[in-house]
């Protein structure tokens, strides 16, 4: 009688957000975790991570055994994907996207395979154009330079009727005020 046992470890493949916002023409770091083993180095280790468009994937990034395939990309991505190879030996996948495009916004889905297993990791990106942040700002108060200057003219024009009527209406009262004194001078 022979028995046997064996203990499998969960292979898992985390995301460490799930959802980026980001703004055209910038850059932005997606980054996925993966189960590393405590002993040794991979034997194998496959990595495939790409945007879910038009039911299809378009590879951003590809690896094996921590050697990039860069014909495998899409031309969507081409020469804007910079991975960090470092951290792959802690089991991590962190990808440097630059010239953000709105077309790189959806769902990103990172495929991790191992001698330990299989699992994979998605999250979602969703880009912003520059017009769409200036929409959302408040429109500013400040007057345009062609009313500002007609402001200006029609206060000017109001202090030099109000200084030329002033002295007029003093004499208006002025005689006024003698005619009602000599009426009453008379009774």
């Amino acid at each position: 009688l022979s028995l046997s046992v064996s203990s499998a470890a969960t292979f898992v493949v985390n995301v460490t957000q799930s959802s980026y916002e980001a703004e055209e023409n910038h850059s932005i770091t997606l980054e996925w975790t993966f189960t590393t083993r405590t002993q040794g180095n991979w034997r194998e280790l496959f990595i495939v991570c790409s945007l879910l468009a038009h039911r299809k994937g378009l590879v951003l990034y590809q690896s094996h055994d921590g050697v990039e395939i860069p014909e495998s990309q899409h031309d969507q991505f081409s020469g804007r994907v910079q991975s960090d190879k470092d951290v792959l030996r802690e089991g991590r996948i962190r990808l440097h996207v630059s010239r953000l495009r709105t077309e790189d916004s959806g769902l990103y889905l990172c495929d991790v395979k191992t001698e330990d297993g299989f699992n994979s990791g998605r999250c979602r990106l969703n880009i912003t154009t520059a017009a769409d942040q200036i929409q959302t700002q408040r429109p500013t108060l400040t007057p345009e330079p062609e009313e500002l200057e007609w402001i200006i003219i029609i206060i000017f024009m109001g202090l030099i009727i109000a200084a030329a009527l002033t002295p007029l209406l003093l004499c208006y009262l002025l005689v006024k005020y003698c005619l009602a004194r000599e009426k009453d001078f008379y009774l």
